[in-house]
């Protein structure tokens, strides 16, 4: 009855990958970033055959969800089948009138009008809210660019929460963005339509824009973190060139999606809504999580950060950071991005002859910089996990006076182990405007005096030495 194994097929081969990565992901997906997954809660749940029968398996409705328009590229296409128990519509409000706006106090959105001067920015890291603040309540926009409206830009937020999202029983909806969500302290289990996603400190969890989500404490009584919005098109995984076609940076099939799961509730619940950088909130009466099968490749996912294959010079100078891009949203110019995310892991650096830390520089793309875990090698005592700062274009940085001296003494015959460090940049082709809100409660007002023990090391007097190569062809 089933000659092509169209029923047995996706089983074995999602079975197969499970046993071979951890065994505590019994509840994911493995497929590769961008790929086809599929999953369903009741067996037979999932058409095989088509899209939208007329006599869906139990009675489901069948719903797309497109993320990208229908004439693009197929190497572009984004869309998932959901066969759930009530179709959407079914999730909103009784009126449209009971979309109410909300102005939340600390997430906003850009276009901004206020000043945005040519300085180094860089934010404490927020205070713990207080008691029953969720992941919306919690959220602080540091700094964006672009504008939702236009689908250009982004925007760069972190959050802190004491609740879960379920004790006030609300979801969320972003038709802004998609959203990359980076824990920094506490684990998170992101309930969406597709599934459950338990995502810990050192990995980070993407949510496509359109999709209805719930982010919740998987345990403990505070979480907090960093989100982007991506206001631009997809993330993708960067091509490789010639480093090669079977290893390095970000893997796809290390990307994880979530098996189908449901539930089948009536209740006074919250649906929050954002579209064209607005929130909305609205009372609905279905759990809009009652999606019993699925397939396609616009799926909520995770990834481990300590996956990541970094790649690092083994001679001489230090690379740029894009070498540690984990994802990018590319503009129509080629190789030009909406954002890149970038991270600077745990790694060896071994470069020999040569300054390590970070050189000063001036770039014409705009960097968002946050710390995860441990410390910054370009700022190693002054910056904080939780902290952000900000260099716009052609704003001068580089490595505080402190990295600068260690980093010109070091013995570079030896090689070092960088541990317990995750870093991360998104950085942007327009520049990053700071929130108000951000400027008057977290500006670090000293950050430019990090520089200020940099002295002059000029000496026109003395005869410039004899320069070896970088990395001698020969041992010393």
């Amino acid at each position: 009855s089933d000659p092509f194994g169209l029923h047995s097929a996706p089983v074995l081969k999602f079975d197969m990958f499970r046993g071979v990565i951890r065994c505590s992901e019994n509840d994911l997906l493995h497929g590769s970033f961008g790929g086809f997954f599929h999953s369903e809660a009741l067996a037979g749940a999932l058409p095989r055959r088509q899209n939208s029968p007329q006599h869906p398996p139990f009675g489901l409705y069948p719903e797309l969800l497109s993320g990208s328009a229908f004439t693009v590229p197929r190497a572009k296409n984004r869309y998932s089948w959901m066969y759930r128990i009530l179709p959407s519509v079914r999730h909103g409000p009784a009126s449209g009138s009971d979309y109410q706006p909300w102005a939340h106090p600390t997430w906003v959105s850009p276009p901004f009008q206020h000043a945005n001067p040519p300085v180094q920015w860089r934010f404490r890291p927020c205070a713990k809210p207080a008691a029953s603040t969720d992941f919306v309540d919690g959220t602080v926009t540091v700094a964006a660019n672009g504008c939702p409206v236009a689908q250009d830009g982004c925007s760069a937020n972190t959050y802190a929460m004491t609740a879960s999202m379920s004790a006030k029983k609300r979801f969320l909806r972003n038709a802004d963005a998609d959203m990359l969500i980076l824990p920094q302290d506490g684990d998170l289990e992101i309930r969406t339509e597709l599934g459950t996603l338990k995502v810990e400190p050192w990995e980070l969890a993407i949510v496509p824009r359109g999709m209805t989500f719930q982010v919740n404490l998987a345990k403990g009584s505070f979480a907090s973190g960093y989100f982007l919005e991506n206001f631009g098109d997809h993330f993708v995984v960067p091509d490789l060139g010639p480093i090669g076609i079977s290893g390095g940076l970000a893997h796809p099939r290390h990307f994880l999606a979530p098996k189908a799961s449901f539930e089948e509730l009536e209740g006074d619940f919250e649906l929050v809504s954002k579209l064209s950088g607005q929130l909305f909130r609205a009372p609905i009466r279905h759990s809009p999580l009652d999606v019993v099968a699925w397939y396609g490749n616009l799926a909520p996912c995770k990834y481990d950060m300590r996956l990541f294959m970094a790649i690092n010079t083994a001679t001489y100078d230090h690379p740029d950071p894009s070498i540690g891009t984990v994802l990018s949203s590319y503009t129509s110019t080629p190789g030009l991005a909406n954002v890149d995310f970038v991270i600077f892991p745990p790694r060896w650096l071994a470069a020999e002859g040569t300054f390590r830390p970070p050189w000063f520089h001036r770039n014409c793309m705009s960097e968002f910089m946050g710390l995860l875990q441990g410390s910054y090698d370009a700022k190693p005592d002054s910056f904080l996990p939780g902290a952000c700062s900000v260099h716009n274009r052609f704003v001068p940085h580089g490595p505080d006076a402190a990295a600068v001296e260690k980093g010109t003494k070091l013995d570079t015959s030896k090689p070092e182990r960088y541990s317990g460090t995750l870093a991360f940049m998104w950085e942007t082709r327009l520049a990053w405007h700071p929130t108000e809100w951000a400027l008057a409660n977290l500006n670090d007002a000293g950050y430019a005096s990090s520089w200020g023990n940099v002295q002059s090391r000029f000496d026109a007097s003395k005869s410039p030495p004899a320069e070896p190569y970088g990395f001698p062809p020969e041992k010393p």
